[in-house]
């Protein structure tokens, strides 16, 4: 697999634009002795060297699951109302009730209509609003980074690919992880898919054998291993990619991969290297887009 850089938008129907930036020769790369091709469809990460990364320009870690913004609320949300056949009606017999030759008084068909989408207004304003607080906290919830041999608490809105992370018990995965090494034995550990797949039982992710021992912040911190992977994309049950290591090519597998939206569960702590990020993430491609359906509990407005 060969060893391109490229920037590739995670999102929905997020398209992909290459990076303008030369090449960085890595230390893989010099290890191998020559400079790898750049390859359309693959993407390269340089784990724990955020330099060698930054030409390349990757997603950042921060989500918005929003549908509008303070310029695009009016006119999205009045598409959004007119593209209800009721309120196209509606919209028809008001504009005609306006006529000379109607006998019916305009003021009975627009007081309602206006009422109608006024209310559907105000109902996709306030979940909208939900949706901004929810991506707040997630953007803001601490996770431990790798910084000068030391684990420093950052939000998760400031990780960026490559990065190597520590997720303690009962954690979510900040972003789409490469597993490294782990506090249990043989290098496992149990996660939980439930926001994934809706299952409750755990499954075992098993790191390889030759990064077990890079579980110290001492020891992650010589960690300059070299991702030759995939493009991001929403298949959650498979990955493929290569993990040059120590003048070796190592093939991974999604056995270890740790994708975003998982949990850690029966594991201390387990230490990973940032792969995919924000939009750019596994969960977030293979969502559907926010619906116009009223997400809120207890409420059923079919205007």
């Amino acid at each position: 697999m060969s060893g391109e850089r490229e920037n590739v938008r995670g999102s929905r129907s997020r398209p992909s634009c290459d990076s303008s930036s030369g090449p960085r020769i890595s230390s893989q790369s010099v290890i191998l002795g020559r400079v790898q091709p750049q390859a359309p469809g693959n993407r390269t990460i340089y784990c724990n060297d955020r330099d060698a990364n930054l030409p390349v320009r990757f997603k950042g870690n921060s989500i918005s699951t929003t549908k509008y913004n303070f310029f695009t609320f009016f006119p999205k949300g009045m598409f959004e109302q007119f593209r209800r056949v009721a309120n196209c009606y509606f919209l028809m017999i008001s504009i005609l009730s306006m006529t000379p030759i109607s006998p019916v008084n305009p003021v009975t068909n627009v007081v309602p209509l206006t009422l109608v989408l006024l209310v559907s207004l105000i109902k996709e304003a306030f979940e909208d609003w939900k949706r901004f607080q929810n991506d707040m906290v997630v953007n803001n919830t601490l996770i431990d980074v790798l910084q000068d041999e030391k684990w420093v608490a950052v939000p998760w809105k400031k990780l960026q690919v490559g990065d190597i992370v520590r997720v303690k018990q009962d954690g979510f995965f900040p972003a789409d992880l490469l597993f490294l090494a782990s506090t249990n034995a043989d290098g496992v550990c149990y996660i939980e898919t439930a926001n994934l797949d809706g299952e409750t039982n755990l499954k075992i992710r098993k790191a390889l054998e030759r990064t077990w021992d890079y579980l110290t912040p001492e020891k992650a911190a010589e960690f300059k291993g070299e991702v030759q992977c995939e493009q991001p994309n929403n298949s959650l049950y498979t990955f493929t990619g290569n993990l040059i290591f120590q003048k070796q090519t190592l093939p991974l597998s999604p056995n270890q991969i740790l994708l975003r939206g998982c949990s850690l569960r029966n594991t201390e702590y387990i230490v990973g290297a940032v792969v995919f990020t924000g939009h750019e993430t596994k969960l977030d491609i293979f969502e559907e887009p926010p619906s116009s359906e009223c997400f809120i509990p207890g409420w059923n407005l079919g205007f």
